[in-house]
């Protein structure tokens, strides 16, 4: 017994003992990432330097009217570099920045925290909670499968062909329907194309940025063409009748911003074809393997028409809400997540799909968008960058001041909402317009064209934050992307002030 019990000492000190590839092995170093520490500290630096600065001189108008920056404001601007180089570095995930940019205004008082919160809750950051059930309910039941499929039957093997395919989809779609439920529709799209292309879960590949960057951009030059394509259309003609006294029918606007959008839809895919060539010229036998793939989802069962027909009807009371006045106080948000509560009703999807499937990061960036847009907006700041900007183009020539209105609605479409952005920016836009001549009307085609094309920013607009979900891109390549982009949407909106928008009955100067 006593011999028993040494064996089993021995054998208990043994194990115990660190073994030889143990006790080689180093131990664990701390790995600092200077890269990442260097745009976190560049974004608290940017911030604190507001926050320390002195008063900064008002802005003043041609008018002689007064715009004070408030210390509030100040700080609104540092945080609005802050969250600017966060999330275009992702320093952090990017629904942490959104959190930080409440906690920011909380804890220095630009906001109170009741207020900065709110916003992550607005009705907008709902309607895309909404858009996104849409999509889910799309993929649960099959018929994101199905669309593909017969896309991909049409435009063939080329992967040039697939890609302009979507474009086109994408830009028709918005005509009748808001970008933002259209990006959610289309992007289980997407996904299904990826994996008949090849790229696997996890993976990345050209054809997969250009696929989804390209959708999020094709959405916005699509939100253009018409009324129904996004909110912003409607409240910037309110603006304008407001300011001017003249009324722009539902007819013209489509009339004028047509061709705008759909010549930047050709040219967004010129451009993604080239920046993200495709590894593959074609994928040989797609036509064939989508026919078996097609062929093999069988009829269409009764879920999938169930969901078609919902999400039509929906559609189809957001898109003729504007002109039926029984409709008109419906709010937009409602109506979308009515859809989420229908699905959950019918089990077509469950909670537990909710809590795998909906990118919850997404929906904490539009909220953090929000909230810094509203703060922004709120304190001022940003009337005051508009009024300091475009004082600068009081006596240049008029192209020169219509590319400066361009480029400031695109630089603050990018941070905040693009409704607001015209809001801040048309008024004192048409005040100096009319020391320079300028139409009016073409100060206003030029605001509506430039904050329906964030191309920089994902918080830009919906559809942005939507394709990143993909991940098929980071949020730095989103923005390295997006500048030549918006210097070719620049250009477009010359060569339309100069020559095209004349012959369709808005020139550029007034007599």
């Amino acid at each position: 017994m006593a011999k028993t019990l040494e064996e089993i000492k021995g054998h208990a000190q043994a194990k115990a003992a660190p073994q030889p590839a143990e006790a080689a092995r180093p131990a664990p170093t701390l790995s600092v990432d200077l890269k990442r520490l260097g745009f976190i500290s560049l974004g608290l630096g940017l911030f604190f330097l507001f926050y320390l600065l002195p008063p900064l001189p008002p802005a003043v108008d041609p008018a002689g009217k007064v715009f004070e920056l408030s210390r509030q404001g100040q700080m609104a601007l540092g945080l609005f570099l802050l969250a600017g180089i966060w999330w275009v570095f992702e320093v952090i995930p990017i629904g942490a920045t959104a959190l930080a940019i409440g906690i920011f205004q909380a804890l220095f008082g630009i906001r109170p925290a009741d207020t900065a919160f709110r916003d992550f809750m607005d009705p907008s950051v709902l309607f895309i909670l909404g858009s996104l059930m849409v999509g889910l309910a799309f993929t649960k039941v099959g018929l994101t499968k199905r669309l593909a499929y017969k896309m991909l039957q049409v435009t063939g093997e080329n992967t040039r062909m697939i890609l302009l395919g979507v474009f086109v989809v994408t830009v028709a779609l918005t005509h009748i329907m808001a970008h933002t439920a259209v990006a959610a529709t289309m992007f289980p799209i997407l996904m299904a194309i990826l994996a008949l292309y090849g790229t696997k879960e996890g993976e990345t590949s050209r054809f997969g940025k250009a696929l989804t960057i390209g959708m999020a951009y094709a959405a916005g030059a699509g939100s253009l063409i018409t009324l129904l394509g996004a909110a912003r259309g409607i409240v910037a003609l309110g603006f304008f009748k407001q300011i001017t006294g003249k009324e722009i029918s539902f007819a013209h606007y489509t009339q004028v911003m047509f061709l705008y959008g759909w010549v930047m839809m050709f040219l967004i895919w010129l451009f993604l074809t080239f920046w993200y060539k495709p590894e593959k010229d074609r994928i040989p036998g797609l036509r064939e393997k989508v026919k078996e793939l097609s062929a093999s989802l069988g009829p269409v069962s009764r879920q999938e028409i169930f969901v078609g027909l919902s999400v039509a009807v929906v559609v189809l009371i957001l898109a003729t809400q504007n002109f039926i006045p029984a409709l008109k106080n419906l709010n937009k948000s409602a109506i979308m997540l009515v859809l989420g509560l229908l699905f959950f009703l019918t089990r077509v999807f469950t909670v537990e799909d909710l809590e795998k499937k909906i990118p919850w990061n997404i929906v904490l960036l539009f909220g953090g968008a929000m909230s810094i847009g509203f703060a922004l907006w709120q304190t001022g700041a940003a009337q005051w960058i508009a009024v300091h900007w475009l004082s600068m183009f009081k006596h240049a020539p008029w192209l020169v001041f219509v590319l400066a209105i361009f480029f400031l609605v695109m630089v603050m479409t990018n941070f905040i909402m693009n409704v607001a952005a015209i809001a801040i920016t048309l008024p004192v836009a048409l005040i100096i317009a009319g020391y320079l001549g300028v139409n009016p009307e073409l100060i206003l085609w030029t605001s509506l064209a430039a904050a329906g094309l964030p191309f920089c920013l994902l918080v830009g607009a919906a559809p942005n934050a939507i394709a990143y979900e993909s991940k098929q891109f980071s949020a730095g390549e989103f923005f390295i992307v997006g500048i030549p982009m918006s210097l070719i949407a620049l250009a477009l909106v010359a060569v339309f002030a100069l020559a095209v928008w004349p012959l369709l009955g808005v020139p550029a100067l007034v007599k």
